[in-house]
């Protein structure tokens, strides 16, 4: 059984049991986190499809913490202007692992 959710504006084929790494949320390690939007649902040989969404059907999640993602190097430069800049940064995602698809 999976289920093709969005969130955030991307979309997500999830099953039990996985682990995601999504957008950040404030949100503590061990809270649960429910996603509504249901594009699709599998089960077995059965395909359901939503237009837009699947009404009823929701994936629940446990929040496993925050973590970083990938350091990225930010330069500025404008040749010979003797002006240089860099900046790093690292963007924070929330990793949930998925517990429950439920079919409306």
């Amino acid at each position: 059984m999976y289920a093709i959710i969005v969130d955030g504006g991307r979309q997500y084929k999830v099953t039990e049991g996985q682990e995601l790494v999504i957008d950040y949320r404030d949100v503590s390690s061990g809270d649960a986190v429910q996603f509504d939007q249901v594009v699709a649902l599998s089960n077995g040989s059965k395909l359901d499809l939503g237009a837009p969404t699947l009404g009823g059907a929701k994936v629940t999640a446990k929040v496993l913490g925050v973590m970083q993602g990938p350091k990225l190097t930010v330069q500025k430069f404008r040749r010979r202007k003797t002006y240089r800049r860099k900046t790093g940064h690292r963007q924070l995602y929330t990793k949930v692992q998925i517990e429950k698809i439920t079919a409306g």
